[in-house]
This record gives structure tokens, sequence and C-alpha cells, in this order.
């Protein structure tokens, strides 16, 4: 089975949600049901329902796609992106790639990979330097990002500013987090720095915060709240239904989830964990097979609304999508 968990179809400024209990979550309404798309169908064959987008869009659309692990998240990345974005008509495609290369670490020819498929930006976290020959592509390749919060004189940097498929100017920043992970500078402070290098005219801005708890994530998201347009999480491998969009109107999730192999654990090979939860010796682990999905947001702008705080746009909705392949 190849399909979306959830799709919208839009008619003017509505926006329509097609599973029950699974609304997209907007500053302070929830929308209607009103009809549903079944899915996509296998790369090259045809779609299976037919749909029509009444309306010139009103918003922009980014696609941010959780951390791709291994060879079989590069896969349905390459057989599900395309179609994805020609369909929900997404301006702008992000992803976190830190995990690319064998569910370890990301290389220069996978980095390239990813680019091709339209991926505007590739954000990292703590396996960012897990491939030694990516440490000299980082300084020539200012869309493949890392933490911004790593010591200083690291190669590689963690902001990128550029310009979506529609015109609009925007910024990606990379943060990791600091609880349970590598003592590294304040990813808070980092933030405050960092935003304020972006210049004036750009519209659009997220954040990747690659942490591993629920709470310091939480607390960026709240800190940015009005700064940013999005906040997403990264690193947990592990989706959460809390999307939402803040008073100020900064979008949030705490863990995107992951794209690759479910049928492991966290996108390795099942077997290999338990033996280390068992015997705690060490362990080679492998990328898991099995329930390949894509996990990500499709974060949608208020252009017509006030910006906010600091001039950005603000987010109108968040949406979860997962595809997979059964």
């Amino acid at each position: 089975m190849h399909g979306l968990s959830r799709w919208r179809v839009s008619s003017g400024r509505k926006e329509e949600d097609t599973r029950a209990g699974q609304e997209s979550l907007t500053v302070g309404s929830w929308r209607p049901t009103i009809s549903e798309v079944h899915g996509l169908a296998p790369h090259g064959q045809a779609v299976r329902s037919i749909f029509v987008f009444c309306s010139v869009k009103e918003s922009m659309r980014v696609l941010f796609v959780g951390d791709i692990v291994g060879s079989p998240g590069r896969q349905i990345v390459r057989d599900r992106l395309a179609d994805l974005v020609a369909q929900r008509q997404i301006d702008l495609v992000i992803a976190n790639g830190e995990n690319s290369a064998s569910g370890f670490g990301i290389t220069p020819r996978l980095a390239e990979e990813l680019l091709n498929m339209g991926i505007a930006v590739i954000s990292g976290g703590n396996h960012s330097w897990d491939r030694k020959e990516v440490l000299e592509f980082l300084p020539h390749e200012p869309r493949l990002l890392r933490p911004a919060n790593f010591p200083e004189g690291n190669p590689g940097g963690g902001l990128y500013v550029g310009a979506a498929k529609n015109g609009v100017k925007f910024a990606v920043l990379n943060l990791q987090g600091r609880v349970f992970m590598t003592p590294i500078d304040d990813p808070f402070r980092k933030a405050d720095s960092e935003l304020a290098r972006i210049p004036e005219d750009v519209d659009f801005v997220l954040v990747d915060m690659h942490a591993e708890t629920t709470s310091e994530k939480l607390a960026m998201g709240w800190y940015l709240d009005g700064r940013v347009t999005a906040v997403v999480g990264t690193h947990t491998h592990v989706a959460t239904a809390d999307e939402h969009v803040f008073p100020e109107g900064t979008a949030y999730i705490t863990d995107v989830g992951m794209t690759g192999p479910h049928g492991g654990v966290i996108g390795m090979d099942r077997n290999g964990i338990i033996a280390k939860f068992l015997n705690g010796l060490p362990a080679r682990f492998e990328v898991a097979t099995g329930d390949v999905q894509m996990n990500c947001v499709l974060i949608e702008t208020d252009d017509d609304g006030p910006r906010n705080a600091a001039g950005r746009i603000r987010a109108r909705a968040i949406e979860r999508i997962r595809l997979h392949i059964d």
C-alpha cells in the first residue's frame, strides 16, 4: 500500500483535513473535513484519485522531511518527494540528513544526491561529523548545515539564507540541544546571535532543533515564538503528535519523526539492538528493513496577516504527513 496518512485539498482560503481526529492545528480554530484524496501512486504509475486545486494558492508551503536514515530513507524520498511537491504545491523543501549514510553521518556524494532530489537545505545534528570525508566538503556547500552551536572553528555553518522557488527569501537555522547530549555551546544564546545575522528582508525562518528531550525542544519553541516562522524538532526518530501554532505565530512540533525503515528500532536492525540490551556488549548496528516511511510536516504561512515581532511571516497551520511503503 502506498499512501498519505492525511491530505487536504485547497479551495479558496479553506483547507480541509481528511481524517477524523487528525486535524492540522491552526491558531484558534480547527478546519472542517470535506473530502479525501486517497494517496500517491507508486512512482511512474497513474494516480488512483482525481483532485483539482480550485484556486490560486494564498500561502507559502514549506515541507520539512524528518531524519533520513540509510538507503531506504533516501529511496522513499527519491520515489515520493516530487509527486508530493507537485500535488501539494510546495514551495520549499528542507530535510534532516545526518543519518543518510548507512544510518550514521552523510557523505558529499549523498548530500549532492539529496540536493538533486529537490531538497533545498539539509540540516544535521550529532552525527554530522561521523564521515571524515564530509569535513572538507562542509565549508564548500553552504546548503549542508551542521548545528550552529558547535564550538567556533569547526567546519561548515549552521545558518543558510536563500530564496524559495516562489521567490520568497528564507533562512534555516540548525541547533543542537545539550540535555543528554554533548555539552556544546548554549543553543538558546546561539539562536539569539544567529537570528540577529539574518537580513531584514528574509520573510520565512525555520529552526531545526536537534535534541533529545521534549522539554528542551518545547522550551526553544516558546523562546522563539514570534521570532521565527517554525521550530521543528529532530533526533529521536519518533514522530510526536503535538504539532501546533504558538500564540505569536510560530509553528511547532517536538519531533518530525524518521524517514526510513520502521521495521527495526529507530532505524536500526532490531536484533542487534535487542542483543545489546540483553548482554550489554558492543555491537555493530545495521540499517533496518521493512515498513519504510517518510515522515514530514507541511507548514503553511499566513502571508496576508500581520508579521511577527521580528518582521517575519507567521505560520497559519502545521500538518503531519506520513507516506509509507508496505
